[in-house]
């Protein structure tokens, strides 16, 4: 990818396209992955320019969202399950 980005902004050429929707995601695990994006300057500056898109930006929102979300639906089947006529009585 670093080779391929060296004359062109984007994956596919000038403009951004769903080749670098797809690619992205398997470029974030870099560190854990044992990579230094420092090695790869073409593949950095693409990286940290698609980190920075509205719609990248959007995304990690959206998914501390679901996260939220997450830990009241782990808590759901207790609520649904746990219940019995003594703990509903009113």
């Amino acid at each position: 990818m670093n080779k391929r980005l060296s004359d062109r902004p984007f994956l596919a050429g000038d403009f951004y396209s769903i080749a670098d929707i797809a690619c992205y995601p398997w470029i974030v695990p870099y560190e854990r992955q044992g990579q230094n994006l420092q090695d790869f300057p073409h593949l950095k500056r693409w990286f940290e320019a698609i980190q920075q898109r509205p719609a990248t930006l959007r995304a990690y929102v959206k998914a501390e969202e679901f996260k939220a979300q997450q830990a009241s639906v782990e808590e759901s089947p207790s609520l649904l399950f746990n219940q019995s006529a003594a703990t509903i009585k009113t």
